[in-house]
């Protein structure tokens, strides 16, 4: 018996800028997106097109009308950068870089909903 991972999930408040958010900072790209007939949730399928597999899930919820509770955001994501100096400039031009640990040679980015992307060379 095996497993892989297929996706993770974050919840946002606003699809499109989240969506927008993730293709501008990470390059992703939609590959599916599904939701409610009667609009109370949409979910957006993410994935780097140069490495399938793993997706991002973003599920908007209409009930939700508030900020997500991320706790102390000790949970996150890391992408490993082919780039790492043009990704480091791209991400402090969007304003997006929240923590930079210069010792370790990594940095997070934070999405409009505050969830954090760890950053690696």
């Amino acid at each position: 018996m095996g497993f892989r991972f297929i996706h993770s999930n974050r919840n946002v408040a606003d699809i499109e800028k989240s969506a927008a958010f993730y293709a501008e900072a990470l390059g992703l790209q939609e590959v599916r997106r599904h939701g409610s007939k009667n609009g109370t949730y949409e979910i957006v399928f993410m994935e780097f097109p140069e490495a399938p597999g793993f997706r991002l899930e973003l599920t908007w919820m209409q009930e939700y009308d508030r900020p997500y509770d991320l706790g102390d955001n000790e949970i996150h994501l890391a992408v490993k950068a082919d780039d790492y100096a043009a990704a480091y400039a791209k991400h402090k031009e969007m304003g997006c870089i929240c923590y930079e640990n210069p010792a370790m040679g990594i940095y997070f980015i934070a999405d409009p909903d505050g969830y954090w992307t760890e950053i690696c060379p």
